[in-house]
């Protein structure tokens, strides 16, 4: 470590003062466009289902560490709006697995293309060189953090 660079105690430190700032910049933005009427679960549900088709119910659970019975009801909502599929796994009559509807995929695109818009809106009264460094910033936390826990 140079002089005046900060140490891993102070890097922490930031990382867990941004995030929550940024979640709530994002959480925020959701309930303005709410025409669209996902709540951030709801969101981070329909992410998890992107990225994991086939997950259980178990799992989206877990991943956003909220009881069975509470992700049950959320999934109701979703598959009452057509949003997500709820299905019998072929091999475990009591694991259900789920997946995003094409219309699901179309809502979970059209709120994550509204969310980067309002981030590029903020990030743009960034200088050039300084979006450089903060792009550079989370490629490093993306590499470091990926693939630890479920996403």
């Amino acid at each position: 470590m140079t002089a005046g660079s900060p140490g891993a105690e102070e890097c922490a430190h930031l990382v867990m003062e941004v995030i929550p700032a940024v979640m709530r910049f994002l959480r925020a933005e959701m309930r303005r466009h709410a025409g669209l009427g996902l709540s951030v679960p709801q969101f981070r549900t329909l992410v998890y289902l992107h990225r994991h088709p086939g997950a259980t119910l178990s799992d989206v659970a877990e991943h956003l560490g909220i009881t069975l019975p509470a992700m049950s009801r959320l999934v109701d909502r979703l598959v009452e709006r057509g949003l997500s599929s709820r299905k019998v796994h072929p091999g475990d009559r009591r694991c259900v697995t789920l997946a995003l509807t094409a219309e699901g995929e179309g809502v979970l695109g059209t709120v994550r293309d509204k969310a980067r818009a309002e981030v590029a809106g903020a990030l743009a009264s960034l200088a050039p060189e300084q979006r450089d460094v903060l792009r550079e910033a989370l490629s490093l936390l993306q590499e470091l953090f990926s693939g630890q826990g479920s996403r």
